[in-house]
């Protein structure tokens, strides 16, 4: 985990250093926000908006070693770049563009991970919202956690009812509301 840790530092040193908007979500906000788990891999999202994904790729692209045979083209039709680090960390980057991403990562915080070493990560509430929509057992169990660890009166869940109708609109699959409900 520490290795983890050490590799997601030194990906937000990258997009500090490039004024880039960024946050991590996934396992290493669960983490925090949630009962801890092992997690493999870092999950983060980075404000591309729409038109600017080529230079983003290119960049990462001298840093990080692809996953995937072509993984620009990959990265521009499913906004998401998968590469590993040199110590063999695989790393999922979301290309944010969207206005719920805008509004995660302007929310996001820094959290210290280990003495000295802060990780800038979405909030509980934007967790809950990204976990819910991807719908996996795993993210289920992990909503779960969050609600149990924060408190389901500590969440703002009318921002997650807000910003989570729209997403399972397009999704067509409302039961992702109902399954939060009866969580909540």
């Amino acid at each position: 985990m520490i290795d983890l840790i050490t590799e997601a530092h030194r990906f937000q040193g990258l997009c500090e250093s490039l004024h880039w908007k960024f946050c991590f979500i996934g396992g290493i906000a669960v983490q925090h926000w949630g009962e801890p788990r092992l997690t493999r891999d870092v999950d983060a999202s980075v404000l591309t908006g729409f038109g600017a994904e080529v230079e983003f790729i290119s960049v990462v692209l001298k840093t990080y070693q692809p996953r995937i045979p072509d993984a620009m083209t990959f990265a521009q039709q499913h906004r998401v770049l998968l590469v590993q680090t040199p110590s063999g960390i695989d790393f999922d980057i979301s290309l944010a563009a969207l206005p719920f991403e805008e509004d995660m990562i302007r929310r996001s915080q820094l959290v210290e991970y280990l003495p000295g070493v802060e990780l800038r990560v979405c909030s509980a509430e934007d967790l809950i919202v990204l976990k819910a929509f991807a719908n996996r057992a795993r993210d289920w169990q992990d909503v779960s956690s969050v609600v149990e660890r924060q408190g389901s009166e500590t969440l703002n869940w009318d921002y997650i009812s807000a910003s989570l109708s729209p997403l399972v609109e397009l999704k067509e699959e409302p039961q992702i509301l109902e399954r939060l409900n009866s969580l909540r």
